[in-house]
């Protein structure tokens, strides 16, 4: 078996678009975890960070599928008696839409040092217009 060394200098980032109006929320966001890895490409190793850039668009308009709008919400202790703060997630959608993305494909992510650097790659826009230079739309 032969392995190909990847160096940091040769890691090439290309720009991939998604549209959040197209589908659900966790597929949006196995898909945008999977690019900002670098899983898509033939020279992905789990130490180096060689994923790419993901713009996702129309954040506004994301679907959730079933009673998740009325069911689903997000938790927050505090640690102290009383301190649980909960929020639906159709509240969380109304008022920032792009955290409830952001935590999606985090949860995505592996739980280790490069996940912050990837989640800087993940660039999210309200409406369809922005100055990114796209390579792919998806």
């Amino acid at each position: 078996m032969t392995t190909t060394l990847v160096k940091v200098k040769e890691i090439k980032r290309n720009w991939h678009e998604m549209d959040a109006s197209r589908i659900t929320l966790g597929r949006l966001a196995t898909e945008a975890a999977r690019f900002l890895s670098g899983k898509h490409k033939p020279s992905y190793t789990p130490h180096l960070d060689g994923g790419d850039f993901v713009v996702i668009t129309n954040i506004e308009k994301i679907k959730l599928t079933g009673r998740k709008l009325l069911q689903k919400e997000y938790f927050h202790y505090s640690g102290y008696p009383g301190g649980l703060k909960r929020r639906p997630i159709k509240n969380v959608i109304e008022k920032s839409p792009e955290k409830v993305i952001y935590r999606a494909v985090r949860g995505m992510l592996a739980t280790n040092r490069l996940r912050a650097k990837r989640l800087k790659r993940l660039k999210l826009v309200k409406g369809t217009a922005h100055n990114f230079k796209i390579d792919k739309k998806i």
